[in-house]
């Protein structure tokens, strides 16, 4: 490469109109040919970029951080020659203006083949002033000859070097200051205002208490941006906020610590708990409600809350409870979170469990209606449905609607997690009296609930995620427990005197103190104690316990665990340890395959045998009848839609998958079988003890726990 400056630099010869491949002869068979003239002032050069930028000028033009390489690929554009065409060099040329005149530097490369990328790494002694426009262009050379420059066609390329990172930006919030104070707090909309002293400024990268990073673009370069957030939890957190010019360059990090207040309480509860004969709602905030005489105190609660009894609406015209008043604000400035437990007891046409009157009709209703001849819960706000989750008569569900009027936006969640979509929304009408049970119609109220309804929120904010989850929560509560300690009258009981597990012949309590020494050559491993005094023996042939009735309920969530040990060193079948369903299939059922090696939790949809199954496997090679055995569990957790697979206490990444259709079996609990193609089977073949079933879902450390 040579590279010239100045002006008394060395130029090359031009060629007028004619092209490097019109003066190039080619030799083609033994024949000399001359190759057809190119456009008179065509360029060669093409893919212009400066940087990692395509060639631009004016307001497009490349702002750059350091000093960029210039690239082009330059070929004849008349395309002549095919492989023959003569090799070219690259010479490229920028310019600024300086002092009253004009500063030039050039630098030519060596030859490449034609259709070949070219590049001038500029260096950091050129010279190059920073904020400064420079320009540049290329040509193609061939020994004296040269193509014209890229410019000439009108193709201009520019840059401006950037050699001082911005100021960084200040951060200010009148919502949320930066003092001693706590202020409201969790869900409550709060705007930040970002800004740098610096003129050049076009985006603000801001992340809140140490989250993820947003980029917000400015307005008009060196302009401030206002940023909105929602605190997610209580506490002293942050914004840190960094500023990046047009070149790219980042400014120091500004770091702006505020103090978020634990969300405001409900504007509305009732916990619906009344006495039974009750008239009146009592409220735990806001203003008690008068109860139709269709409105029944003291019934059901849900098991795992700390509800002890609700109402019970039977779907009359006197199956409501009204404070009758408004509750929360439903304009364009009121945002408002509106949620309740509830059990209906039927699930056809469209059943309101709460909303606010707003003249002839209502402004937001919660509940229920009917979608493609199915049950859907369903969210209104003015002219607008959001719909999701299934309805199911006799299940208790947490139902919220949330509408933020910041964004416009409404959400519907059930069991704590976000059903359907997120849709923008517009309330309408005067807010009129709050109504939990129906909602309002131009002829009178409609849409009555027929079930329970229990512990109705109402908050003039935003519900973030957190808070909801925490509000469907039923913490798994114990069902069953059989310790394998002792049977009478062939069963062995559950020691809280419920439903025994009946042993079939071949399945057998054995005792501490009816077993022999391990040092006894004839001594049956099987004959080991898994834990406690006992445990329950099953022959792998026609052994099996179970219960009478069901004794989870396997459409809603449960768990279910138990301590197993296999018999065989290399068993050569399935065996299922645990099961329950009904009479086509078996709901879940836990086996182990030992062409895996792995213990197998599936999960069958309803639709009897050859439905589509769900498969979560763990490995884990078999004891062969001695050891401590495995501790099995299973959880279903239908808010979250997952099944979990716990061997030993712990699922890992492979033990959860998601699982959407859970059904209601019939069939009892099941240890030692399992439904196949052809009717009981994969008899489990082994010793099973601690036998537990949950209602709800465990968590991750309950499961730990259990043993």
């Amino acid at each position: 490469m040579r590279e010239m400056s100045g002006p008394g630099r060395r130029r090359t010869a031009r060629l007028g109109a004619l092209s490097l491949a019109t003066a190039a002869m080619l030799a083609v068979q033994g024949m000399a040919v001359a190759v057809a003239d190119p456009a008179p002032g065509a360029s060669w050069a093409s893919e212009l970029e400066t940087g990692s930028r395509a060639c631009a000028a004016g307001d497009a033009k490349a702002y750059v951080r350091t000093m960029p390489a210039l690239r082009a690929v330059l070929s004849d554009p008349a395309g002549v020659g095919g492989a023959d065409r003569p090799p070219v060099a690259a010479e490229f040329e920028v310019w600024w203006a300086a002092d009253g005149g004009v500063e030039r530097r050039q630098m030519t490369s060596t030859s490449k083949p034609q259709g070949s990328m070219f590049s001038w790494h500029l260096p950091e002694d050129l010279g190059i002033p920073a904020d400064t426009v420079v320009s540049w262009h290329v040509r193609a050379v061939s020994g004296t000859n040269t193509s014209p420059w890229s410019s000439a066609s009108g193709v201009g390329c520019e840059f401006v070097y950037d050699g001082e990172s911005p100021a960084a930006p200040v951060v200010t919030s009148t919502d949320y200051p930066d003092n001693d104070d706590w202020t409201d707090g969790v869900g409550v909309h709060g705007t930040f205002r970002v800004v740098s002293s610096s003129d050049d400024v076009v985006m603000y990268k801001v992340g809140f208490g140490g989250g993820p990073q947003r980029e917000v673009a400015a307005p008009g370069p060196g302009q401030a941006v206002d940023i909105d957030f929602v605190p997610q939890a209580a506490g002293l957190t942050w914004v840190e906020a960094q500023a990046f010019d047009r070149a790219g360059r980042g400014s120091a990090p500004t770091t702006y610590f505020f103090r978020v207040g634990s969300g405001r309480s409900p504007v509305a509860r009732w916990k619906l708990a009344d006495t039974a004969g009750s008239q009146t709602a009592a409220a735990e905030s806001g203003t008690a409600a008068r109860a139709g005489s269709g409105t029944t105190f003291g019934a059901d609660a849900p098991s795992g809350t700390d509800l002890t009894s609700t109402a019970l609406l039977d779907g009359t015209e006197q199956g409501y409870i009204t404070p009758d008043a408004p509750v929360v604000r439903t304009g364009d400035d009121g945002s408002f979170s509106v949620g309740a437990w509830v059990r209906p007891a039927a699930v056809d046409g469209t059943r309101t469990v709460a909303g606010q009157d707003a003249g002839d009709g209502s402004s937001f209703t919660l509940g229920l209606r009917q979608d493609a001849g199915q049950p859907v819960w369903s969210f209104a706000v003015g002219d607008e449905r959001l719909d999701g989750g299934r309805p199911v008569a006799g299940r208790w569900t947490y139902v919220l609607g949330r509408y933020d009027a910041v964004t416009g936006s409404a959400r519907l969640y059930v069991d704590g997690s976000p059903v359907g979509e997120e849709r923008q929304v517009t309330p309408g009408g005067v807010d009129g009296a709050f109504q939990i049970g129906r909602s309002k119609s131009a002829t009178g109220y409609r849409d009555h609930w027929r079930g329970e309804i229990g512990d109705v929120r109402v908050h003039d904010r935003v519900l973030v995620p957190g808070e909801i989850a925490g509000l469907a929560v039923r913490k798994a509560e114990r069902l069953a427990h059989w310790d394998m300690e002792t049977a009478a009258d062939g069963a062995s009981p559950e020691v809280g005197g419920g439903q025994p597990l009946r042993l079939a012949p071949g399945a057998s309590v054995r005792r501490y103190d009816d077993v022999c020494e391990p040092t006894d050559p004839d001594c049956d491993p099987l004959d080991m104690i898994l834990a406690g005094d006992g445990h329950l023996r099953l022959d792998g042939v026609s052994g099996y316990a179970a219960t009478d009735r069901p004794v989870v309920d396997t459409g809603g969530s449960f768990s279910v665990s138990a301590t197993v040990r296999l018999a065989d060193d290399e068993p050569d079948r399935p065996m299922t340890v645990l099961s329950q369903g009904g009479k086509h299939g078996d709901a879940f059922k836990v086996r182990y395959q030992p062409s895996t090696y792995s213990w197998e939790l599936v999960m069958s949809p309803a639709g009897g045998p050859g439905a589509a199954e769900t498969v979560v496997s763990r490995y884990s090679r078999p004891d062969g009848g001695f050891g401590v055995g495995h501790q099995i569990a299973v959880v279903y957790d239908e808010a979250a839609g997952t099944v979990t697979l716990y061997v030993d206490g712990y699922a890992e990444t492979e033990g959860t998958a998601e699982f959407h259709d859970a059904w209601t079996g019939d069939g009892g609990l099941q240890v030692g079988r399992g439904r196949t193609a052809d009717g009981w089977g994969e008899y489990f073949h082994g010793a099973v003890d601690q036998v537990r079933a949950f209602s709800g879902a465990l968590t991750a450390g309950e499961v730990q726990a259990l043993w």
